[in-house]
């Protein structure tokens, strides 16, 4: 089967993001991932909160298909994978952040029983607040305004992926970033990897293999596809609403506009010693307008 047909069976695809990565049984190629994110080896991921419900996501029930994940027992952790630019996303990370981590103290607990909660944001896009950061991938915490080495707590992590800016700003000297620099080639452009690269990193072609397992599966792509048209839906829908308002608000200016030139007649009929009668036939102002402009002058 040609695998270069089925378009919309991409890892950004937010589908077949969360069948790869979300999956029980894939648990060692989301640990890789991760592990290259925040810079620290995972020892066990559970992957257990993560169903799909097919029929829902049909039907549009089900919004952001987010990975929920635990890492090493205690650390709660959320991947997103975000195709468009969504407005206020810094607002939504923030509110979606602290429901996680709230999450984690039951109703007469102590706050020692919170635990860390890391939120991983992979965008295909460049987000407007961050256009001046010349890096793909940032990572926040709470830290004092002078003292930039000291952090307020270590319960908060947020880790931002840009993926366009990969090329514009790659380091291929940094080691650090070195398996993650893999990994976002892979989520980019899965077909362009090299078979060397491949080899050497067993977590990355295990993931290359779900994903052409996916290619060759009807029922994912037709779900895949599903799941484009419904972002291409949305998209089409705010600009029609946009547009709508644009037009309206001309439409609405046009009549004000009008309706402030009228006034000035009737206004300058008024000085003129014009009779109220006269003015509304010739305005088509309403008597108590006309009234209401004779207290104003």
């Amino acid at each position: 089967m040609n695998i270069e047909k089925h378009t919309a069976v991409v890892p950004t695809n937010d589908y077949v993001f969360k069948k790869i990565f979300g999956q029980v049984g894939n648990e060692e190629i989301t640990k890789d991932l991760v592990s290259s994110i925040i810079g620290k080896k995972i020892q066990n991921i559970n992957l257990d909160g993560n169903t799909i419900l097919e029929k829902e996501l049909i039907n549009g029930k089900i919004g952001i298909l987010d990975i929920k994940a635990k890492l090493d027992s205690n650390i709660i952790c959320d991947i997103e994978m975000q195709v468009e630019n969504r407005k206020d996303i810094e607002k939504r990370l923030m509110y979606y952040w602290s429901k996680l981590y709230s999450k984690g103290i039951s109703s007469g607990k102590d706050y020692i029983t919170l635990n860390k909660t890391i939120l991983i944001l992979i965008t295909k896009f460049e987000m407007t607040n961050l256009k001046e950061i010349k890096k793909f991938h940032t990572e926040w915490k709470i830290r004092e305004k002078d003292y930039r080495k000291t952090i307020l707590t270590e319960v908060f992590e947020l880790h931002i992926i840009e993926l366009p800016k990969l090329e514009k700003f790659i380091n291929k000297n940094d080691k650090k970033e070195e398996k993650l620099i893999l990994w976002a080639k892979f989520l980019l452009n899965p077909d362009s990897m090299e078979e060397e690269e491949m080899k050497e990193n067993k977590d990355i072609k295990k993931a290359k293999e779900e994903l052409d397992k996916m290619r060759q599966d009807e029922y994912e792509e037709r779900i895949a596809e599903l799941m484009e048209k419904k972002i291409m839906d949305d998209k089409a829908r705010e600009a029609y609403v946009y547009e709508e308002g644009i037009n309206k608000g001309i439409e609405q200016g046009i009549k004000n506009g009008r309706k402030i030139a009228i006034l000035e007649i009737a206004k300058t009929m008024l000085e003129s010693g014009e009779k109220i009668e006269n003015i509304v036939k010739i305005t088509g102002l309403t008597r108590e307008e006309i009234e209401d402009l004779i207290r104003k002058i």
